[in-house]
């Protein structure tokens, strides 16, 4: 897939992506909950990043040591039908390179990845609070099949 959104190019990660995937994956979280505990993240990647589990870095054009986004991708299984399906681990963008149809970008790289893969849908999770996202995802015709409830715990 070419990268059709001016200024920007999409470079295929690596294994040699670790730390910079854990940088970006804090980035993502920091802007979603403002949290700064994130410790977690590093075993995470080590834990699911794969080969299986494809990464795409945004760059901008005139500068590509510029990293700005990217997208990070796995497998589920629908829970209901059983089937394979691609799965958005991560996906971000910067907040100075926003609302210049990145994501959306990155998010039809996802459903390309996943129809040539032969799936038949794809999933994400998004916090709930995330109105933003939320609202991108949806007139991208994501819709909401299942909740995922928390309760804290003494």
């Amino acid at each position: 897939m070419i990268f059709a959104i001016a200024g920007y190019q999409l470079r295929v990660g690596s294994d040699k992506d670790r730390a910079l995937l854990v940088k970006f994956l804090g980035k993502t979280y920091r802007d979603a909950t403002g949290n700064d505990r994130l410790q977690h993240l590093a075993a995470t990647v080590e834990q699911h990043f794969s080969p299986e589990t494809p990464l795409w870095w945004v760059q901008t054009e005139a500068q590509p040591s510029q990293t700005v986004g990217f997208l990070w991708l796995g497998h589920a299984i629908d829970q209901q039908q059983g089937d394979r399906h691609g799965y958005v681990l991560a996906v971000y963008v910067a907040p100075e390179h926003r609302r210049q149809g990145i994501a959306t970008a990155l998010l039809n790289h996802a459903q390309d990845w996943a129809q040539t893969r032969g799936d038949r849908q794809i999933a994400l999770q998004v916090f709930a609070d995330n109105e933003g996202a939320i609202a991108l995802y949806r007139q991208l015709g994501y819709q909401t099949q299942s909740l995922w409830l928390t309760k804290p715990l003494p």
